[in-house]
């Protein structure tokens, strides 16, 4: 597709925009899977293995938050790689970023493989890996924010909160390729699995990679952003995401982080947290996790794009207030199930209806509402920063918090749940106090032509 054929709004009935637009959102959902298999796949191993062989500690409950520490560090530099490559998405476009930060991500994941344990060269164990996971998270900053402005600055106005959470079930398909793989692989013996057997599937993101790089080569250029491109150099508008993000659109910054919040609390209970929950407090064996986590993504997948579409019909702000109105009434039944079952069917009911109903139905509609909430001259810079904070803030902390929760309650759950309940307290009034964002131009280089353009369904 040239540069010029992509401006002004597509045509609903277009056979060949139809065709582009699922060409694109096939792709974020591939290239997103792909990438996030391997920043998901740090989140298993501390759980299940770097805070035995890496993070050496006499107390399990220690080990086990020197691992999550580390979870934590590629969280806090996420956003320092939002402001990077989402100015660099802004300026040189959403393609070429999305191509660069597989290739930062790939190479710092399948170096993991090769850590040494800390028998083996002490204090520098941990030192590597903690190097590794600050350049892996730089290469995740901009991520999700990418793949989502540009499946949704390709998609049809009507139908950009189904577009828009394709790269949300990449996310998860992702999460699922890397549970499913460390559950085959905790069926080896567990002298095995400690001494080699967890190297696998960090050594495999190099194959993983190289299928994403391939498939993102393929891609056109977001119209939003060629038309706005076009605009700055008509009119010799210079281009300062950075500048202008901070100056003119800092609420749509504070209203995603409030949003985001509860997203990541719930998301990462579910999805790192409880493997250590399951192993470490409650004794169970290291198959549960995986296994219900696995469930858990495969529902989540399908539940992803119908709330989505939902929120094409009824507005992005309806659908995500109910995920977070579910997530806080049920986390004390989900912690009852749980402890009370002790089961590989009671947990994966539990984790499936957290994450399936509460965290699809947050998730789901975010692709559109946060490209949404911002004017396409800084989309790419205020979307990747503000969720990469909200993440640095919430998604990273939460399994260290979590674990310090339960041994602060001498091994209840109840902390978190309170926590749980908080987190969604603030999500909820960000929410509620936010724009509803449906039917806006994507295409508007001012706050001012953006908020006017709500409910016209025009790009």
């Amino acid at each position: 597709m040239s540069e010029t054929d992509t401006i002004g709004p597509p045509e609903a009935g277009d056979t060949n925009d139809r065709r582009e637009t699922i060409r694109v959102a096939a792709a974020s959902l591939v290239g997103s899977a792909l990438e996030w298999y391997d920043f998901y796949l740090y989140g298993t191993a501390a759980a299940l293995v770097f805070n035995r062989i890496i993070f050496v500690n006499a107390n399990p409950a220690v080990a086990t938050m020197a691992a999550f520490a580390t979870f934590a560090v590629g969280y806090f530099i996420r956003p320092l790689g939002g402001l990077i490559f989402g100015r660099l998405g802004d300026v040189v476009g959403r393609k070429n970023v999305l191509i660069i930060t597989l290739l930062v991500m790939g190479t710092s994941t399948a170096l993991m493989a090769f850590i040494p344990t800390y028998a083996q060269v002490g204090i520098w164990s941990p030192i590597i890996l903690i190097i590794l996971r600050a350049i892996q998270g730089i290469g995740a900053g901009a991520e999700f924010g990418g793949a989502a402005i540009l499946s949704v600055e390709h998609a049809n106005p009507r139908a950009r909160g189904l577009q828009g959470a394709w790269p949300a079930v990449g996310v998860y398909l992702g999460l699922l390729m890397a549970s499913a793989t460390f559950a085959l692989i905790t069926q080896l013996p567990q002298e095995q699995f400690l001494a080699w057997g967890w190297r696998i599937p960090f050594a495999a993101s190099v194959v993983v990679i190289a299928v994403a790089v391939f498939i993102r080569l393929r891609l056109s250029e977001s119209p939003a952003f060629l038309e706005a491109k076009e605009e700055e150099e008509k009119k010799a508008i210079p281009v300062a995401p950075l500048k202008d993000v901070f100056r003119f659109e800092w609420k749509s910054m504070v209203t995603l982080i409030g949003m985001q919040t509860p997203q990541n609390v719930v998301a990462y209970i579910n999805l790192t947290f409880i493997a250590a929950y399951l192993t470490g407090t409650l004794k169970l064996a290291n198959t549960i996790g995986p296994v219900a986590v696995a469930v858990a993504t495969g529902t989540t997948m399908v539940t992803l794009p119908l709330f989505g579409a939902l929120s094409d019909r009824i507005g992005r702000k309806p659908v995500i207030l109910f995920g977070i109105g579910f997530s806080a009434v049920f986390v004390y039944p989900y912690f009852w199930i749980i402890d009370n079952t002790r089961s590989t069917l009671g947990v994966t009911l539990a984790v499936v209806a957290s994450v399936g109903i509460g965290v699809g139905a947050m998730f789901g509609p975010q692709g559109a509402y946060f490209s949404e909430l911002f004017t396409s001259r800084s989309r790419f810079t205020g979307l990747a920063f503000s969720r990469e904070v909200a993440s640095a803030l919430s998604g990273g902390l939460t399994p260290l918090i979590a674990v310090a929760l339960v041994a602060a309650a001498s091994g209840s759950p109840r902390l978190v749940a309170l926590y749980v309940i908080a987190a969604c307290a603030i999500g909820f009034l960000a929410t509620l106090v936010g724009p509803e964002t449906r039917g806006r131009s994507l295409r508007t280089t001012s706050r001012t032509e953006l908020e006017k353009s709500s409910g016209s369904f025009t790009d």
